[in-house]
This record gives structure tokens, sequence and C-alpha cells, in this order.
């Protein structure tokens, strides 16, 4: 696999090729539309006027069809003949279903289909009706596209190059559907793996950014590059560790104490990227220095965008114009930041750094804070909104959490089929986390055995401490948290504890009650008075009851990740939340408070991984009926395995 594969699935007229092409545009990307070879296919068996498989493939070898994979104009060729506008036709349209059900025809085009995704450099959206199942299984991304037939057909007409009436198209629609459904491979039936999506309600838009947020959250766009470069102690480490808000760049006020080039990731406002922390770069360097100004010069290329750093309170040496001109010709985007401004005085001598030539100074004191929040806004706002660096294997990830010696490590094994992790009988075996690929349920995930998490880690000392602390990192970076607890004892503060952290952290849940081997009747009945009791917040949570020493239910697991997941990531259409909210108003009308009616004007969702919902009110309303509310909007929409909030806000009146 070269790149990035996202593969979109779903039956005719769901809108594959509009949000495909949108998505390889937005992201560089090649794009194709496979449904388009099976019509270039029907194109020239109905002009060669053949039938059998075998001739079809003759004919195709006679005129090759070939594609251009640009998503902003793509066309398709049959030999030199652009027949793009041609395979569009109604009669095309009717014929595709009949020709793409011959086995022979469609193992011919699946392998030149997986040859084009194998040349496309560095992504392509590949769109179509079997492609996360038969195409490209291995897919980064694969999304099952859905809406209803009025919608289908209305989207499909317009793609039409012939004037046909909408309900024709419907009934085309329809009877390809019913052709699809038979056969053994049906294209109308998603990935086990693949994250479904109505699109009925929604606008393209719509679509685009939530798939668009989805391949962020599983970091498969890549993150920009920021170099930081300058010349020796004008404070490049200080402002690194000012910029990620942490104390990580080593220092000191000797000269060339930064001799690796070192990355760090950083977030500020929702961007994430990553910042090169390089040595100190020399006009002429002897000795070590030839290595680190070498080092430095390769974190230029590497960046998608470079931030110079002078010290202001020295002014633009002959070094620094000699850097400025090695800037100039990378063809990178520059930001100046003049370093120590520490107040009015350094500002005004700091202005002379406009000679350089690269625009303005942003002023900042790396060492004081002053302006990093100023120059911080307009760095992520010059970010490209995907970078150069290496996107990540896209398998979902999921902490393995709990209290000491429940079994998270033996569940891992079993899961592995064989023994990955230390397992002891002796709590506390575990300490740092271990990330292991686990393939479960036909998908493979990236599971992370953490430490137990103790009564007061905050109180513990030495390695029960950070392990505590690395447990909390883990769970940061999983989208999915298994919770595991020992069902053969009473439920703890600590197994509350654990399930409230999840909760807090805003990750989809899965809890699963382990050595239920122990588990006799008299157990069952009480365990379940227990999580009446105290997980009573949590009827949402998803539940699988295993056994990691027998093995026994754990391919009930990889099912309810998948389920918590798909909730974790589900947006609601704003047309249909406002028309569900509607009747819920109107049957169950806000309370009363101090004489006055708060009326609830609409709601949107404003976020997913987790669902956020924003209410729109015009008083305060009662945090019972804001309860009311997300109960009522789980039971309509189904969110189980992840949290859900909703907010309510007082919208002035205009």
């Amino acid at each position: 696999m070269s790149g990035i594969i996202v593969a979109i699935d779903g039956p005719s007229g769901s809108g594959k090729s509009s949000t495909s092409k949108a998505l390889a545009a937005r992201a560089s990307w090649s794009y194709l539309d496979t449904g388009a070879l099976y019509r270039a296919a029907t194109f020239i068996a109905l002009r060669e006027n053949v039938e059998e498989p075998w001739e079809i493939i003759s004919a195709i070898k006679k005129t090759p069809i070939s594609f251009t994979t640009d998503p902003k104009d793509p066309r398709v060729f049959c030999g030199d003949i652009d027949i793009s506008t041609e395979i569009r036709s109604a009669r095309v349209t009717d014929n595709v279903s009949r020709i793409a059900t011959f086995p022979e025809l469609r193992a011919y085009l699946v392998d030149m289909q997986r040859n084009i995704i194998e040349e496309a450099k560095g992504g392509i959206v590949v769109e179509g009706r079997d492609i996360g199942t038969v195409v490209a299984p291995e897919a980064n991304l694969k999304v099952f596209l859905y809406a209803d037939l009025q919608a289908r057909a209305l989207r499909r007409e317009a793609e039409l190059s012939d004037d046909v009436e909408t309900e024709a198209v419907a009934a085309s629609l329809k009877n390809r559907d019913q052709m699809d459904s038979t056969r053994k491979s049906s294209p109308l039936r998603p990935a086990s793996d693949a994250l479904e999506l109505d699109s009925t309600l929604m606008d393209l838009e719509e679509v685009v950014d939530l798939v668009w947020d989805w391949l962020k959250r599983r970091n498969l766009l890549g993150l920009p590059t920021v170099a930081v470069i300058g010349r020796p102690n004008v404070g490049k480490s200080t402002l690194v560790n000012r910029m990620i808000g942490r104390r990580e760049a080593i220092v000191e006020d000797t000269p060339g104490v930064t001799r690796d080039r070192v990355k760090y990731e950083a977030e500020w406002n929702g961007r994430r990227f990553l910042l090169i922390d390089t040595g100190g770069w020399e006009l002429a360097p002897e000795g070590i220095s030839e290595k680190i100004t070498s080092g430095s010069e390769a974190a230029i290329r590497e960046a998608d965008l470079v931030l110079f750093v002078v010290d202001a309170q020295v002014g633009a040496l002959d070094e620094d114009s000699s850097l400025v001109e090695l800037l100039r010709r990378s063809g990178k985007k520059i930001i100046l930041a003049a370093n120590k401004v520490d107040g009015q005085a350094e500002e005004s001598d700091a202005h002379a750094l406009w000679n350089l030539g690269l625009g303005e100074p942003r002023f900042v004191s790396a060492l004081h804070g002053r302006g990093a929040g100023d120059l911080m806004d307009y760095l992520v706002r010059e970010l490209p909104e995907i970078g150069s660096e290496k996107a990540d294997d896209g398998f979902r990830r999921v902490a393995l959490i709990g209290r000491p010696n429940v079994g998270k490590s033996s569940l891992l094994n079993i899961l592995a089929g064989e023994s990955r992790v230390i397992v002891d009988d002796m709590a506390g075996t575990t300490r740092d986390p271990v990330d292991e690929l686990i393939e479960i349920g036909d998908q493979t995930w990236r599971f992370i055995d953490t430490a137990g998490i103790r009564r007061r880690a905050h109180q513990d000392s030495g390695t029960d401490y950070y392990a505590s602390l690395r447990t909390a990192l883990a769970l940061d970076r999983a989208e999915v948290a298994v919770v595991v607890l020992d069902a053969s004892i009473p439920l703890t503060e600590q197994d509350i504890r654990v399930v409230t952290m999840v909760e807090e952290a805003g990750r989809a849940l899965v809890i699963v009650m382990n050595k239920w081997d122990l588990v006799d009747e008299d157990r069952q009945n009480q365990l379940d008075k227990e999580l009446e009791r105290q997980l009573e917040r949590y009827p949402w949570a998803q539940r699988v009851n295993v056994s990691a020493k027998t093995g026994w239910h754990r391919d009930r697991l990889a099912p309810a990740l998948r389920t918590a997941i798909h909730s974790w990531e589900k947006r609601v259409p704003t047309s249909k939340l406002n028309a569900f909210l509607g009747a819920l108003i109107g049957a169950t009308p806000p309370p009363v408070r101090s004489g006055k009616q708060p009326k609830i004007r609409f709601a949107t969702q404003a976020a997913v991984c987790p669902p956020k919902f924003v209410v729109f009110a015009s008083e305060w309303v009662e945090p019972s009926y804001r309860r009311f509310i997300e109960r009522r909007i789980r039971e309509e929409f189904g969110f189980p395995g992840t949290p859900v909030e909703v907010v309510v806000k007082v919208k002035e009146r205009e």
C-alpha cells in the first residue's frame, strides 16, 4: 500500500462521487470512481454489441479504458476518446448492473482498480459499491454512505446527461438495488469495520466535514511540520518550550546546547502540528557545528513552514542575512519571530528587522511569554491543512484500563492468542503502557495495556505514581476505553472512578466483566444490583462478560468496540435533530421558571468524538430538562457506548 486509502461505498446515488471528489481535492489526493470503470465497460459492450464477458474484455483490450485521477477534473477515456459524458447516459445506467454481474469481467476490472490505487502517490479516495470489501479491504478508512431512495434519485437525475424524470430514475435505482441484493458479495452490505453515514438530510459540506473529522481523529492526514531555525543562542529552545507548553527542550545560556533535531508535538486552538527544534545555524561551521548546521538545513527541507528566530536585542547580523538567502531558496513559507522583545523599548528596536525582507516581524519574549499567544494564533492560520509528516497507520486505538490485577494483561494475551505481556498474580506487574496490534473480529486494533489505577494515585511515589500518569496519557491517546472489572468480587470505589475517568476524557466505553468463570448464580444476582446502583449514570455503556482465563465470549468484544466507536463518531443531521426536538417540545414543553416559559429556539450538533449537542433557548432551562433531552436523544438516535453532552445556551434577544 503506497499511501493513505479512503474507501467510500454505498448504493447508487448516495452522494459517493461528490463526497469523494471534494475529499480528494481538499487533501490534494488522487480520486478514482470505480463506478465509472463499470460504466465504461458497459459503454463498450453496448457500442460493440457484445454480451459475453470474454467478448467485453477483448473489446476493452482493443480500446483500453484509462482515467485521469485529478479530483477537480476526473475523466474517463476509451482509447483516445473522452467518454466522461457518454457513460452517464440513461442507456448505460440501465445496463450497468447487468454487465457488472459477470464474475470474469469483475475480476478483470478489480485488477485494474488495484493497479491504479497502487500507483497513487500520497493518498487516494476510491469510491464505488464494493471497495472496502473487495477492491481495497486494507483501506485506512472505510465509509458506507447511504440515503433514502427519493434523495438518491434526485442526486442521480442531476448527474445524468439525458433529460429523465425523477420517477424513472428512482425505478432504475430500485431495480439496481434488487439486482445487487441477490449477489453473493452484495455491494449493499458494508464492510464490518466501515463507518456508516446516512446522507439523506445532510448537504455535501456536512458530509465532507464529518468524514474529514474522522480522518483527523485517526491521524490519517499527516501533521504540518514547523522548523524552528536561527543562529545559536537566539532562544529557539526556550520558544519551543513555550509553544509546546512544557519544559522539554534543554535550555542553557551557553550557545550550542541543542545539537540534534528534536521533534515535539504541539497543539494550539485545536490545531495539532509538529515542531522541530534545531541547533544553531552557522555561516562557516567547523567540527561538530558542521553536522548541527547540516541538521538545521535538513529540517528546513522537511518542514511545511519555517519559524525564523532572531535575537531582537542583538539585531540582524551577517549570518542572519545569509540564512535569509538560504530560506528564500527553499521556497518554504517563513514567519519571522523577533525574540527577547520584553517591553516597548525592545519593540521599537525590533522594527529594524523589517530590513530582512521577510515581512512583518512577530514580536515575542520566549522567556516571559509576551506575545507568544499572538505568534501562535498567526502560525496556525498559516499552517497547511495537511502536512508532509507521515500519517498514522489508522488502526483504532483501544486503552485497557482498570484496577490492578483485574486481568487486563490476561485479556490482552487471550485476544492475541499468545503471551504478549507479563501476567502474574502479584498486582501491579504492568507499569508501562504496552502497544500491541491484535486482530479480532476481522479487524486489526491497536491495544494499549496499562498499569492498574490505584486508590489514591496522586499520593503514590516512584513507579506507581508515574505508571498512573502514563495510564492517563494512554487514555488520552485512545479512542475507546475497555474498562476491565473483576466480576467475581464486589465493585469498588476505584472501579467507579475508572469509569468516571473515561466519561470525563470523552472516550467511547466498553465495560468488560472479567473472571466470569468464577461467577455463580448468587453472584450474578448480586452483581446486577451493584451495577444498577453504582453505575446508574452509565446505562449507555456497552457491556461484555468474558473469561480471560478460558477465552469464553472473547469474540463478543469486537462488535461492542465497533458499536461504541460508531456511536462516538456519529453525527445527527441538523434538520432531523430539529424536527425531533420540535415534536419533543410540543409534547413536553420545558418547565416554567419564575413565571416564564423558556422557548427552545433550535439545536445543533456542535461536535463528534464524543457527540455534543447545543440547544439554544430564550431563558435558563432546568438541568432536569436538559437530562430529559439527552435521554430522549439517545432513545431516538441511539448512542450506545459513548458519552453524550447536551449544553443549553441562552440566546440573547435581538
